[in-house]
């Protein structure tokens, strides 16, 4: 089985049929290639850009479709937190708690998120450099984290844009072994378009195969059948039928 980390999933839990044909579509990425994709999606997008955005179907509702998504399709599972009450209900269902970028300087989080015993995901704040992630590890080894792993998706340039720079990548490793490209997020334009985070995931692919000359040692995709259809981050999801093929492309 490949050592490499990849995490995909729909940015938001939209449906049980959703979760379906997607983790139904990872189990055969798996079986074809070896991989152990881990499947991520959302409860609760509790940072949307307007009141009115779908948020999903909240923690208890949520954690019981990724549990069966669990069961049914024997997927390693991710999802984030916004909250520190929730780290101890969201560790009991899932083997990853991912720290969204934003909140990845809030200790109480970081702590609550270490204490479960669960792998930790965070992800690299739009404002800070590659180096400085070193305090937000720092503190959830402090608090007893076994494993902590690091996401780059990209800094603010303006007021409207994000940028990448790849060298944050070496930098990561520097701090943790494992350090992933968030290859979605990172072509986001949040800039409120309508309300709502623009992007263009055309440039998904070249973001992941950039990290990977950078050394990345894992990939991050939202997914979806018919993004544009997405009720979040529609601009940015890459469509599920081309995961195969760029997961063998960085794989080779």
């Amino acid at each position: 089985m490949n050592n490499t980390t990849l995490i995909a999933g729909p940015c938001v839990i939209e449906s049980a049929e959703l979760l379906d044909i997607v983790a139904a579509k990872l189990m055969e990425i798996n079986n074809k290639l070896g991989t152990d994709i881990i499947f991520k999606a959302s409860f609760d997008k509790a940072n949307r850009t307007s009141i009115s955005s779908f948020r999903g179907p909240g923690l208890e509702k949520g954690l019981q479709m990724l549990a069966d998504v669990k069961s049914k399709y024997g997927l390693r599972l991710l999802t984030d937190i916004h909250e520190s009450w929730q780290a101890k209900p969201v560790g009991e269902v899932v083997d990853v708690i991912q720290i969204p970028a934003f909140l990845c300087r809030q200790t109480d989080l970081l702590v609550a998120a270490a204490r479960t015993g669960k792998t930790v995901n965070i992800k690299k704040a739009q404002f800070l450099a590659g180096r400085d992630m070193r305090y937000p590890v720092e503190k959830a080894r402090d608090a007893g984290a076994k494993e902590v792993w690091l996401t780059e998706r990209g800094n603010m340039m303006g007021y409207g844009n994000l940028v990448v720079d790849f060298r944050n990548i070496p930098d990561m490793l520097q701090i943790v072994p494992t350090v992933i490209m968030d290859c979605t997020h990172s072509v986001q334009r949040p800039d409120a378009q309508g309300g709502k985070t623009g992007g263009d995931r055309r440039f998904v692919p070249q973001m992941a195969l950039a990290a990977k000359a950078f050394g990345a040692t894992g990939y991050f995709f939202e997914v979806h059948p018919d993004p544009d259809k997405g009720l979040s981050d529609a601009a940015n999801m890459l469509e599920l039928e081309k995961l195969e093929g760029l997961i063998k492309q960085l794989l080779s």
